[in-house]
């Protein structure tokens, strides 16, 4: 079987497709064929070696990704061979043509989703779940920011956050971006790349501002976004790539405040909820991911480079 392995620590170069010895499940485990895997910025931080989570070399990256029940170990019951499957974590890595997983990491893929859309649910769905329901418990007619929204977390804040009443408030950095963001369900969209428009999000906000915002850059934005919150409004940190300055009192004045999480650390009760709240989003048409590559296996160090780059659109896939 062909898969990515990476042998050392550093730039998307070490991303080497490369003939491996065929996967057997062994018992409680599940051996998936992969069709696509689902490239997220976490990867490349774990490639490079700076990322909190450090695996033992060498490994082969990926936790989402989707494809079709292969054969399973002794004492499985959740699945079958032949399943139609998405994959949350696995204990081999999803850039590959197979890969092993645990019972508790396969789940169902619902006819409708295409397995490149399927390599798009873990990560960006299970985050910005978590994100909405249960670390801010976002509640119906409060109003939403979502900075970086026509990326795979982007979207799926939008499309949750419309779909529990929220007012949707989007940023992109292209038109095909803000066209996309539109398009899923924001209300109003801006061009971050353009000055101005935080001025433009606090006039759409009749300037009382925003009481919600995802943040998914937190190391370019936050000190503005603090700026841009209602009374007891909250930041949740998604994503950062290095330090930040901001201004304490922006948050005192406010009563408001900043929340943060990886998806590593939350715990199986949350888990369990948030895969029983994507499975009944993907089943109902509410949840849609958008895949905006698609890409050879053998193209993983391409897909880390452009994953990393300005003007996201949807989620990069790699097929096998």
């Amino acid at each position: 079987m062909k898969a990515i392995v990476v042998r050392e620590f550093g730039g998307p170069e070490v991303l080497k497709l490369e003939e491996i010895p065929t996967l057997r499940p062994a018992a409680g485990q599940v051996l998936v064929r992969i069709h696509a895997a689902g490239v997220n910025p976490y990867d490349t931080y774990m490639r490079n070696g700076t990322y909190a989570m450090k695996p033992p070399l060498p490994y082969t990256p990926g936790s989402d990704g989707a494809g079709v029940v292969e054969a399973i170990g002794e004492g499985m019951h959740k699945v079958k061979p032949g399943d139609r499957v998405y994959v949350a974590k696995t204990v081999t890595g999803a850039y590959a043509e197979y890969a092993l997983a645990l019972e508790s990491q396969v789940h169902p893929l619902p006819a409708k989703i295409t397995y490149a859309q399927g390599a798009g649910v873990w990560v960006p769905y299970g985050t910005a779940y978590h994100a909405l329901y249960q670390a801010t418990k976002a509640r119906a007619g409060e109003t939403i920011l979502i900075h970086g929204a026509s990326g795979g977390v982007g979207i799926a804040g939008v499309q949750i956050a419309r779909a529990l009443g929220l007012i949707v408030l989007g940023t992109a950095g292209t038109e095909k971006g803000l066209e996309l963001v539109k398009r899923e369900g924001a209300h109003h969209v801006f061009n971050h790349t353009k000055s101005g428009y935080l001025e433009e999000i606090l006039k759409a906000t009749s300037g009382i501002g925003v009481d919600l915002i995802l943040e998914m850059l937190a190391n370019v934005n936050l000190g503005q976004d603090l700026k841009l919150l209602a009374a007891h409004g909250r930041v949740v940190v998604i994503g950062s790539r290095g330090d930040v300055s901001i201004s304490p009192r922006d948050l005192m004045t406010r009563r408001s405040s900043i929340h943060a999480f990886t998806l590593w650390g939350i715990t199986e009760a949350e888990e369990k909820e948030i895969h029983a709240g994507l499975l009944a989003g993907l089943e109902n048409g509410t949840l849609r991911p958008i895949v905006g590559k698609e890409l050879p296996l053998a193209e993983a160090g391409r897909a880390h480079k452009e994953v990393l780059e300005p003007g996201a659109f949807g989620k990069i896939v790699l097929l096998s």
